[in-house]
């Protein structure tokens, strides 16, 4: 069983780290000390089940807060009810595959690999330009673009396949 000390001494060691990392990755400061806080009740609750011999506890807390992350990200998607039939010729059916699209979306991008799911949704959800991702990540610019390049094409691949 975990200390209340022990519990404290973990916040206190990663909370930065982890707060900014999710900060990177979404604008809203609140949703990332949400998430940070969600991020910690997660590890609370799991820590029995860490095993020191499979990864670090840095680790282990940095693939919990990418986990939560992502699926923040993928419960952000917001449908609205729309009626059976509308004047644009938009229909039930479309929002239907929309949804479908959306969701195959979603397995595309876990397909990637980190770095290149983090410029994508940095790029496309997050409204980064390539140069301010290129800063944000401590690389060129020029590389930036190879990434993102590389994971368009995984994703095109990803869509062929499906």
């Amino acid at each position: 069983m975990i200390t209340d000390t022990q519990k404290e001494a973990i916040y206190r060691d990663y909370h930065g780290r982890v707060c900014g990392y999710i900060r990177s990755k979404i604008n809203s400061a609140q949703d990332a000390e949400d998430l940070t806080n969600e991020v910690f009740l997660k590890v609370y609750e799991k820590l029995d089940t860490f095993d020191e011999r499979k990864a670090s506890l840095s680790t282990w807390i940095y693939t919990i807060t990418r986990n939560t992350l992502t699926d923040w990200f993928r419960t952000r998607r917001s449908f609205e009810e729309i009626p059976e039939s509308q004047d644009d010729g938009y229909s039930v059916e479309d929002e239907v595959c929309n949804a479908e699209m959306l969701e195959t979306l979603a397995n595309a991008l876990e397909s990637l690999e980190e770095r290149e799911r983090d410029i994508i949704i940095l790029r496309f959800y997050s409204g980064k330009t390539l140069k301010e991702i290129a800063g944000n990540m401590g690389i060129s610019y020029a590389y930036v673009k190879v990434l993102q390049n590389k994971a368009f094409e995984k994703i095109k691949e990803f869509f062929e396949n499906q």
